[in-house]
């Protein structure tokens, strides 16, 4: 006769209605001293006890896997509770990504029976049609949703860790204006709407977070020239689109002296939209901004991107190649190529470090090269005068 099982290890019934075997364990109790119970059916015996010890085996382990719970759930549940203190724009961008790639492949799929080979597989997909950059960011994502979905004893493992993200698609590279076309480009935006918006964001390289953020109370077009320590015509970026207003990193948070051209752009930007005010009455809404709708509320990506591409269109670029955040990009190279260094590009771009505007940004590295060439120059020829003699 076999050996009856402990108390707690669970049991097997024949349950008539559903002409099933039934393995039901015990998994603990609720405040109230309810049992709590989990059960699995089986045609034969075997395969129940079979079920039964796997769900023992997981108790004695501490974790209890949903079997129910599928990739779809873990991902919503993810972008839903998972993403605190993340701007509008990058929720809707992390739901767009999570919709139509993981969801729409992999959502069906229950989270448990979940494999590398699966995720290798989709990947392989993946890299048909994105970049190594998207598929960073979307593998990314996966990975911590599964990560939520273990925490919470969904599942046992994240076999999102045990994956390499494969070579994809070449991805749309950054670039700059060169000084001809930042200069076509500064001529076009004479007499539209975007002129102060291009001229202060390429002349400063402001981001484009923060400019579409700057109010006027953080614009200084006067300054203090006549005192003992002068202070020029300033702008003071504090503020940006992201979530609370805050500035992509501490660092980003810094004032940044006004070019003359800046200054003329923005007063009369001012008195545009003292004009823009009258015009609208009471459909006008007072945010303070700098760079505002028709009636004063805040521009989003999509009204500048549409606005710069215009201008770009006019000074003979091709425009679809064209974004704002290459205006920021324009602006160090151009720096660069004039032969300021890199620490106080990257004290004006707002950056820990110089790697990233080393790496990033800059796009004309000539000045880094002619100071090594220059260097060497003087040296050997310091020695074959020597030699000479």
């Amino acid at each position: 006769m076999a050996a009856r099982r402990s108390r707690g290890d669970g049991g097997l019934f024949w349950e008539e209605s559903r002409q099933r075997w039934r393995a039901e364990t015990t998994l603990g109790y609720t405040p109230a001293g309810k049992r709590k119970t989990r059960r699995a059916y089986a045609r034969t015996k075997t395969e129940a006890q079979s079920k039964l010890r796997e769900m023992r085996r997981e108790l004695e382990d501490g974790v209890i896997e949903d079997r129910f719970y599928t990739v779809a759930h873990a991902v919503q549940d993810f972008l839903e509770f998972g993403l605190p203190r993340r701007s509008a724009g990058t929720v809707d961008k992390l739901n767009a990504l999570a919709r139509k790639h993981i969801i729409s492949d992999l959502g069906a799929r229950k989270l448990r029976e979940l494999s590398a080979e699966d995720i290798d597989q989709w990947l392989a997909e993946k890299a048909k049609v994105l970049s190594t950059g998207s598929i960073r960011e979307v593998l990314s994502l996966l990975r911590r949703a599964i990560a939520r979905a273990q925490k919470r004893e969904k599942v046992r493992r994240n076999v999102v860790l045990l994956c390499d993200i494969p070579e994809g698609r070449p991805g749309r590279p950054s670039k700059s204006l060169t000084l001809a076309q930042a200069e076509a480009v500064l001529k076009a935006a004479e007499g539209t709407p975007m002129r102060a918006y291009i001229v202060v964001s390429l002349l400063t390289g402001a981001r484009t977070e923060e400019m579409r953020a700057l109010t006027w109370s953080h614009v200084d077009l006067v300054g203090k020239p006549d005192t003992g320590k002068p202070v020029p015509a300033h702008m003071m970026v504090w503020r940006s689109t992201r979530e609370h207003g805050d500035t992509k990193t501490k660092k980003s948070r810094r004032s940044l002296a006004l070019p003359r051209r800046c200054v003329d752009a923005l007063r009369a930007h001012e008195g545009k939209q003292a004009y823009l005010r009258r015009l609208a009455g009471n459909r006008w809404q007072e945010t303070g901004l700098v760079f505002s709708s028709a009636v004063g509320t805040e521009l989003d990506a999509a009204n500048v991107r549409r606005g710069f591409r215009k201008v770009a269109d006019k000074a003979g670029l091709v425009a679809q190649d064209w974004t704002p955040r290459e205006l920021r990009h324009s602006f160090v190279s151009l720096l660069s190529d004039s032969g300021m260094p890199i620490e106080q590009i990257s004290r004006l771009m707002g950056h820990n470090g110089t790697a990233v505007t080393e790496l990033v940004y800059r796009h004309q590295l000539r000045p880094v090269v002619e100071h090594g060439a220059e260097a060497m120059d003087r040296i050997f020829a310091e020695s074959d005068g020597d030699e000479v003699a």
